[in-house]
């Protein structure tokens, strides 16, 4: 039986669905579908149900098609933007999970919710019961009672008639009157003009109702309120206003409804579906507390059954929050039991602890193994503090663990494989049958997501892990691991191993399920780390005295520079200073503001300088000086730095993770973001040398993502364009322009290599006028000229948009994702950028996978020369530089080109441009 004390909670649940929408960050589940308003809604119910502990309940949503309202009045709530795309679809998953919950769940058509929540809170307060109802709707507060309160649960404050009286300056059964007078924006109802918030209280603090002002016009002149004496004649003329709004702001409160509160009661909760649909959606740690009986105050631990949908090993176990079995080996007895472990294993993951994150020159610490959920081993190698126990010999530890590491029967798991694999081989441990890495399988999954251990933890396995920080930071001071006590440093340790194995067991349960991501992993990105790895170690030679001699060249320049800017600004300042040059270029030389910062100042980026570089000479020369001091600082003062003691060159960190769209990034220095096109960039890669007897080759795909886009698009004039291996530029400025190929002129190829470029990458009318410097008409001509040429790149590009917005992603033609979250955002420039990336990515990351392909392929055909002829040393954009005996160039040249076109086959021939050279730039 109901009790007259535990209140009926009646939820608006329309209102929630916006509140939480605008309030929660747009997140997503692991399949890039919107689930922001879903954990909103559900946390807001959740944290009332844990509050109030409620025996009967009802979440009340508005049903489809409008309501009474819309056939008094048309216009009402006609000012209201449509739905959010990103939140429909958020829709029927709230209503299932509420239903999982065991919560009664209204719609009834032909009114609004509100009517619904009105109609069964009055009655429950006839029948002397308390009703709380949750909304943050102000129409509701004309419901307030001794009986009836509110609650919002944004900010968790309750509203009973003293304080509807307090925000609203009325009391609750003046609550219509007061939205009457003054209207409502929100709900597009009128009011009367010239009637806001201070005269409608004013009037209803002399008056009963507006019922009672229409009575008694005459008192209003009286009154000594600001406007007195015009009110009365607004109140006439609008006095119809009035009377709609009054009935538009009514809620009714006599719906006719099947049912009675009575019947309102809290369900049982249907666990196995409420774990499965947290799972979906990404809700881990509610899918635990479930579990554990914690997600509800009613709930009791569940028994966790073999036949439960989610039904993985490391998911129910670490629900089950299962105790751990971590060794620390310190004698040899542990260690041969462990290696025989290891040895009689299918597959087993390890994990290095090291004293450095720079692969090359790290020192191993220690090493651990997992070879089954919840049970792993630390190896202690070279821990240093005082009192440490005694360790085995690193020689001896690893000379029994060097067989087991080389076998390639023996699948290997790690994360992050590369650094692991390059940490063992400065031991002279070639670690093979790298099967797994789950770092590369949660990429392959979804790139937008974080792939570190951490964060993977907690987002497939419900774990909260220990920290590197965590670990090795004490009293504020930060410590090397091997300092750390080798107890501590066990947990740790052996927990890598262990959740690595239980990440690869959940990660590949999905990735088996598709077979083209399967098939990316396994063909792609799991080879190519080893390439990676190898092309680390093997450096490139660099020559410091070069870089030297240019990084003083560079200061003068600098200091030349510097005085030109001081001399042309009028005065002393700073050019690497964003305040002072704002104050130079916007105060003193009153340029136009073209962009601020979030703070509201003047903003002085790259992209207003180089906006203003057009007109003005002052923000070129900073520009000019911004880029000389960028090489300075990153390349001819770094570089030399960064030369190895052991070898004498460079060892790049390349990292496959780096990007969304499956490009390779790199760091350490980061060889893609040195200049091309301009001499200061050329003179960097001057520096790159050949070793002595040695040639540097680069070879680079020529215009691959335009080739790309030609396959995609089928489009038939450009693949009849690459077919014949025509100048793609030359042959789109003769379809643009109406022209034979002969009479195009070098700048007007110029103008339609800047189409070409542009569209794929989303560039409007106005971006590519002010990159080929004509006006925008003339610019939307280039443009819709190409579209009518090319209408297959037209069709492809809508087709992208269409696509993405319905599934959320777009693939590339070996199946890598790209999701996009913000594809049916209802913000424009969020929406048009998502559309801009759905059109480019499949391209982008398409050509991420050819070279990919490439430098695997061409990785197997050196390992089947001689060592030395010839070694893999970069990787940059769409090209790839070796260092090959000088005997060899010719012969070598003809089969790189060759692997490399024919790795990857598309509609039109891929075309690879060799260079040979004494450096990279004479090369490229």
């Amino acid at each position: 039986m109901m009790s007259n004390k535990t209140p009926i909670i009646l939820i608006d649940g329309s209102s929630y669905l916006y509140r939480a929408f605008f309030a929660c960050p747009p997140l997503t589940n692991a399949k890039g579908e919107p689930t922001g308003a879903i954990f909103g809604v559900i946390n807001m119910i959740r944290s009332l149900l844990n509050q109030y502990n409620p025996t009967h309940i009802a979440v009340v949503f508005d049903a489809k098609g409008g309501s009474f309202r819309n056939e008094i009045y048309p216009e009402y709530k006609a000012t209201r933007e449509a739905m959010p795309e990103n939140l429909r679809p958020q829709i029927e998953p709230i209503h299932t999970i509420l239903k999982a919950m065991g919560l009664p769940l209204l719609c009834i058509e032909g009114v609004e919710a509100d009517d619904v929540i009105g109609t069964l809170a009055r009655q429950a307060e006839r029948e002397n019961l308390e009703v709380l109802i949750s909304t943050g709707d102000k129409d509701m507060a004309q419901l307030v009672s001794n009986k009836i309160t509110l609650i919002n649960t944004m900010n968790n404050t309750i509203l009973d008639s003293k304080g509807v009286i307090d925000k609203f300056g009325v009391p609750p059964e003046k609550i219509i009157d007061y939205l009457a007078l003054r209207g409502d924006s929100s709900d597009n109802i009128p009011g009367v003009p010239g009637v806001g918030e201070k005269t409608a209280q004013s009037l209803l603090a002399e008056f009963d109702s507006i019922k009672d002002i229409y009575n008694r016009l005459d008192d209003i002149e009286k009154l000594s309120i600001r406007g007195a004496k015009s009110l009365k004649q607004k109140l006439i003329d609008n006095q119809k206003e009035a009377e709609l709004s009054y009935l538009l702001a009514t809620i009714k409160t006599d719906v006719k409804l099947d049912f009675t509160n009575e019947q309102l009661m809290v369900s049982n909760i249907d666990i196995n579906a409420l774990a499965q649909l947290f799972d979906n959606y990404g809700f881990h740690r509610w899918q635990k507390e479930l579990i554990a009986g914690n997600f509800l105050k009613q709930l009791s631990p569940v028994e966790i059954k073999d036949d439960m949908p989610f039904d993985t090993q490391s998911d129910r176990s670490s629900l089950e929050n299962k105790k751990t079995d971590y060794q620390c080996i310190l004698t040899h007895e542990q260690l041969d039991n462990w290696v025989d472990k290891l040895k009689n294993s299918q597959q087993f993951a390890f994990d290095t602890e090291t004293n450095s994150v720079d692969h090359v020159h790290a020192k191993l610490v220690g090493i651990s193994f997992c070879i089954k959920s919840y049970q792993a081993a630390y190896i202690p190698l070279s821990h240093h503090y005082l009192g440490v126990p005694k360790q085995l010999s690193i020689d001896e530890v690893l000379t029994k663990l060097k067989p087991v590491l080389e076998d390639p029967a023996i699948k290997k798991i790690a994360q992050n494989a590369k650094f692991d694999y390059s940490v063992l081989a400065n031991y002279g441990i070639t670690v093979q049958g790298i099967a797994f890495d789950t770092m590369l399988e949660s990429y392959v999954l979804n790139s937008t997501e974080r792939h570190d251990m951490d964060s993977m933890a907690k987002r497939y396995l419900n774990h909260k892990t220990i920290t590197y920080d965590e670990l090795t930071k004490i009293d504020k001071k930060q410590f090397s691991i091997d300092e750390i006590e080798v107890e501590k440093t066990t947990q740790y340790a052996a927990e890598d191993a262990d959740i690595t194995f239980q990440l690869h067991n959940k990660l590949w349960s999905i990735l088996e399920k598709n077979e083209k991501l399967t098939k990316l992993f396994s063909d792609i990105e799991m080879p190519l780390a080893l390439v990676l790895a190898e092309m680390e170690r093997t450096g490139v030679l660099v020559d410091a005295k070069l870089l030297n001699e240019y990084s003083q060249e560079i200061s003068q320049q600098l200091q030349e520079t510097e005085a030109q800017l001081q001399l042309f600004a009028g005065e002393k300042f700073n050019p690497a200073s964003p305040k002072q040059i704002q104050a130079i270029l916007f105060d003193k030389h009153q340029l136009p503001v073209l962009k601020k910062t979030p703070k509201g100042d003047p903003s002085t980026s790259e992209e207003v300088l180089s906006e203003l570089a057009n007109e003005y000479e002052l923000p070129r020369m900073i520009l000019f000086y911004r880029g000389l001091a960028k090489l300075k600082n990153t390349y001819t003062d770094k570089l030399p730095l960064m030369i190895s003691s052991k070898d004498g060159r460079i060892h790049t960190n390349y990292n496959q993770i780096g990007t969304i769209t499956g490009r390779l990034s790199s760091n350490d220095p980061n060889l893609q973001n040195i200049p091309v096109r301009n001499q200061e960039g050329r003179r960097i890669r001057q520096a790159f040398i050949a070793p002595k007897g040695y040639k540097i080759i680069s070879a680079d795909y020529s215009q691959i993502e335009l080739r790309i886009m030609a396959h995609l698009s089928q489009d038939k004039s450009l693949l009849n364009a690459f077919a014949n291996d025509k100048d793609i530029h030359r042959v789109t400025a003769s379809e643009i322009l109406g022209k034979n190929e002969s009479e195009v002129t070098s700048e007007e190829r110029r103008r339609a290599k800047a189409v070409n470029f542009g569209l794929i990458y989303g560039m409007s009318a106005f971006g590519l006028s002010k990159q080929i410097n004509v006006p925008r008409k003339e610019a939307q001509f280039y443009i819709d000229r190409y579209f009518e040429r090319y209408p297959g790149v037209q069709q492809y590009m809508e087709e992208a948009r269409h696509l993405a917005a319905e599934q959320g992603y777009v693939e590339t033609l070996s199946g890598r994702r790209l999701y996009l979250s913000k594809i049916t955002s209802t913000s424009g420039i969020e929406r048009r950028g998502a559309e801009r990336a759905a059109i480019n990515a499949p391209m982008q990351g398409t050509a991420a996978d050819i070279i990919k392909t490439a430098m695997i392929k061409v990785s197997e055909w050196i390992k089947s020369l001689p060592v030395g002829n010839i070694r893999m040393v970069m990787q940059v954009h769409d090209e790839l530089v070796f260092e090959v005996k000088e005997e060899l160039i010719d012969q070598y040249c003809t089969e790189i080109k060759l692997i490399m076109e024919n790795c990857y086959q598309l509609s039109v021939p891929l075309k690879v441009d060799v260079g040979v050279g004494n450096n990279w730039d004479e090369a490229h």
